[in-house]
Formats: structure tokens, C-alpha cells, sequence
């Protein structure tokens, strides 16, 4: 199967699409504004201690000094190091590494910690800890120890620090490992160059940016291309690749076309596609996509497919085309979370097995962890998908100011009652020459049409004028009312 990355830069932001035989199978954007501080290292300056709060206030070139907690100060327990107070661990004026765990949030600066740790692709290298330590996902215990041996057998003499082996690493060959690990370490040696050429506050590690990552954790064998198409950033990609990956520097390709790249591939089609809330299917039926705060749910219907002999084939065959929709969906999207699934009701239980295996190979080739359940006694389709990035509609996309999510509007006839009945309260209330009611054109269109009997009626009954101006700036449910 051909599978590409496509990137297109900006300066303000980075697109990625992948590609399958063609078809775009996942988006990855990140913008430059966005990027956070979590796992970034630097050299740091003890601006002040606390020992009341036991804690201290760290300068790391921020715009308001980091706070460090004494919890969050490595201690070597291996040596039989014990935990002590602030003040006698930290002074002011001294420099020390550290690590960014939680973004700067409103007045409140970044929190901070001394243990370090720098992701690969499939390992977790802790600089300071000789501990070899397995994700706890890999439940088996004797895959667990046969990760933990492969691993000490792959580290060099040398090595003083120690490493903590992620979930995807399960299946991973020992080059694969050994490649990991030849990474994690340049990168902590240009880390410990830095330090001594350096004077704090001074930034020492960047964590990579959304190209690198690509080429980090989403390369793999069955990648043939990586098309880029800035020259500069191809240049860049090209010598991180060269430096810390260089498995993957052949599959580097600049594109230099008149045409720009997500055009040429109908990236951007896609792009508006993956945010409406219906999928057409090819067969002429469709899916109806929902995201909630609780869960997301997808709806299949048969729309106007009738192609099939029978009813039951049918839907069974809409079914099918559902389940391989619905994966690639699930990905173009990023949905994760709780996901139901209300494919068409099928009788037959030969064919909700095959539907449940058609989804379940479709999402094979998922880089994020999803598990499947079978059909409830309601004949929905429990799954789950886990959430590692914001759906691409919360990236792209705000609540609407008109209907503030609802999805949804009142219909103009709802804001004309309302309205009416506002203008009762009010007459009641204060002794007006007249009354303005100033509203959205449709709601005024309709008093002055198939509501105007109401307002002549209304005018008798409150005893005074009622007129009307349209505001075309105004939203279906916004309305004033104007005391003359």
C-alpha cells in the first residue's frame, strides 16, 4: 500500500496530511501561536526562595518567572539521597536545569520540575535515572521482562542514565530500539553542550515541532514519500533527519510546483469536508457525525442507495461501506473519546459479524489506540478512541455566536411570541407614547405578513402604536424593544 506525507509550511502554521494509495487518511496541524512550553528544558536562574511554601521562583526567559515545588526536585533514592528542605537544596543566583510540566495559565507562571525526560519514538530517555521502566499498558508480565532484557542488552557500557519503554515499542525490532536510543542520546549530549556554553535564563531544548514529530513517530516501512514544500524547511527536515534519523532522510522530497500541494492532492477538499457534520457515501448513502461533550456519535443511513436485490443486502451492504467511512473518519477528524456507532439495523447475524470485522480491520491501520466492542442488546456499536490532540474541528473552529453551539436557532414565528409577549410586560409596566420593536428582517417581515392581524390586535389591546425597524446586523433571536 502507498502511503505519503504531504507538508505544507507557513510561518504561521504546519499542515500534515497522510495519504493512503492517494486518499487523505489524517490531518496534523499545529500553529506557531499555539505551541506550548511543556517539555522544553532550560537553564535557569534562581530568582528567589520560598522556604514557607517550599518552593522557589525560577527565571527561564519567560515573560513571569516559573515556580518549582520541592516535590519536583529530583532526588537520586537509588544512593540513598533523602528528600530535604528548599532552603538547603537551592540558593539565589544559582543556575540549574529544568523542565517545563505545566504551561503558564493566566497570571500564574510555568511549573517546573529537575528530573528530566526527553520522548523518542519509542522510548522515554531519563538522564538522571539508571531505572529501566516498562509502560503499563504492555500487561503481559514476561513481554514486559523480555522488553527489559532486550533493552539492557542494546544500552552501551557507559550509559548512567535510564530509559522507560512506550507502548508502541511492544512490536518493535531491536534496530528500531537501538536507533531510539542512539537518538535520545545525541540529543541529551547537545543538551549538556549547551549547558556549559551557555548563561541562564537560556533555552536548551525545544520539544520538536509537528514535521519532526511526523518524521519521529509516524514514518514507518511503508512510507515512500515525505513531500515538503518549502525549500527552506526541506533543508531543515533534511539535516534533523541526516543528524538523528537517517533511516528516513531518502524518503525527503521538496516540491516546487506552481500549484500548492494540498490543491494538487485535494488536501484542502478534504479539509472542508472533514468539518461538515454529513459524509456522503459512494453508494449513495451517508453518515451523520455528532460531537458532544460526552461522547461522538456517527449515524448510518441508506439514503437513496437501492441498489442491492433484497432490503437485506442492502443495508448490509451500506453497512460495510459504513464501517471502512467510519474509520477513516474517525482519523481525518481525530475524534477520540467514547464513539457510538447506530449502523443500519441488520437481522442477519452473519452480517453484523462481518460488518463488526470490516470496521475492525479498517482501524488496523489506526496510529491511535482504539478498542472495539460488539453490538448492544440496541444495536449500536460501542468504541472508544484515545484522545491524543484536539479534534480538528476544536482546532479549526469556534462556537457559534449565533446559536452558542446549540447547532440551532428559534424559528422567527418563536421570536415574534416572544416578542409580543415582552411587549405586554412592558406596557404594563411604563405609560409609552409607543412602542419600537426593533428585530432581525425575518421576524419583521413576518409581522408585517401572516402575524400582522396579532399586532393589530395586540395594539388594541395595550392601547398604543406598535412600529417596527429591521436591524441587519441582528441574529434570528435578538430583539429590542423601544419605549417611544
Amino acid at each position: 500500500m502507498s502511503e505519503a506525507y504531504l507538508v505544507n509550511f507557513t510561518p504561521q502554521e504546519t499542515r500534515v496530511a497522510l495519504l493512503y494509495n492517494g486518499v487523505v487518511q489524517e490531518l496534523h496541524i499545529e500553529r506557531e501561536h499555539a505551541r506550548g512550553f511543556v517539555g522544553n528544558i532550560y537553564l535557569g536562574k534562581v530568582v528567589r526562595v520560598l522556604p514557607g511554601m517550599q518552593s522557589a521562583f525560577i527565571d527561564i526567559g519567560l515573560e513571569r518567572t516559573a515556580f518549582l515545588h520541592v516535590a519536583d526536585i529530583w532526588v537520586d533514592r537509588s544512593a540513598g539521597e533523602q528528600q530535604r528542605p528548599i532552603e538547603r537544596i537551592l540558593t539565589e543566583g544559582q543556575s540549574l536545569i529544568v523542565q517545563v510540566l505545566k504551561d503558564p495559565i493566566g497570571t500564574k507562571g510555568a511549573r517546573l520540575s529537575t528530573q528530566l525526560s526527553i520522548a523518542g519514538r519509542l522510548l522515554v530517555y531519563l538522564p538522571q535515572d539508571k531505572h529501566i521502566g516498562i509502560s503499563q499498558r504492555i500487561e503481559s508480565e514476561a513481554g514486559r521482562e523480555a522488553l527489559r532484557a532486550r533493552l539492557q542488552g542494546l544500552l552501551p557500557g557507559e550509559e548512567k542514565g535510564g530509559f522507560i519503554v512506550r507502548t508502541q515499542a511492544e512490536q518493535a525490532s531491536d534496530e528500531e530500539l537501538a536507533a531510539d536510543i542512539a537518538y535520545l542520546r545525541k540529543l541529551w549530549a547537545e543538551i549538556q553542550l549547551q549547558r556549559t556554553e551557555g548563561k541562564p535564563p537560556a533555552l536548551l531544548y525545544r520539544d520538536l515541532n509537528l514535521a519532526q514529530r511526523v518524521l519521529r513517530d509516524l514514518v514507518g516501512s511503508d512510507t515512500e514519500q515525505v513531500i515538503i514544500d518549502s525549500r527552506e524547511n526541506f533543508q531543515k527536515l533534511s539535516q534533523f533527519a541526516s543528524d538523528y534519523m537517517p533511516r528516513v532522510a531518502h524518503l525527503l522530497e521538496h516540491y516546487s510546483g506552481e500549484r500548492p500541494l494540498f490543491d494538487l492532492h485535494g488536501v484542502e477538499d478534504e479539509i472542508q469536508k472533514a468539518l461538515a457534520r454529513r459524509v456522503d457515501l459512494k453508494s449513495g448513502g451517508y453518515l451523520i457525525i455528532d460531537q458532544t461533550e460526552a461522547l461522538c456519535t456517527i449515524d448510518v443511513n441508506t439514503g437513496g442507495f437501492v441498489g442491492a436485490r433484497t432490503f437485506d443486502d442492502t443495508i448490509f451492504k451500506t453497512n460495510l461501506e459504513a464501517a471502512q467511512a467510519i474509520a477513516r473518519q474517525l482519523r481525518l477528524r481525530n475524534l477520540g473519546g467514547i464513539i457510538l456507532l447506530d449502523f443500519i439495523d441488520m437481522e442477519n447475524e452473519e452480517h453484523r459479524l462481518t460488518v463488526l470485522a470490516e470496521l475492525t480491520r479498517a482501524l488496523a491501520r489506526d496510529h491511535t489506540k482504539v478498542s472495539v466492542g460488539g453490538f448492544t442488546s440496541l444495536g449500536l456499536v460501542e468504541m472508544t478512541r484515545k484522545r491524543t490532540r484536539e479534534s480538528l474541528a476544536h482546532v479549526l473552529c469556534e462556537t457559534c455566536p449565533t446559536c452558542g453551539g446549540r447547532g440551532e436557532v428559534k424559528t422567527g414565528r418563536t421570536v415574534a411570541y416572544e416578542v409580543m409577549r415582552e411587549v405586554v410586560r412592558e406596557a404594563r409596566q411604563f405609560n409609552a407614547r409607543e412602542f419600537r420593536i426593533l428585530a432581525a428582517p425575518g421576524v419583521v417581515d413576518l409581522f408585517h405578513d401572516e402575524e400582522a392581524q396579532a399586532i393589530a390586535n395586540l395594539q388594541d389591546f395595550i392601547g398604543k402604536p406598535i412600529s417596527f425597524h429591521a436591524e441587519t446586523s441582528y441574529t434570528q433571536e435578538q430583539f429590542d424593544i423601544v419605549l417611544l
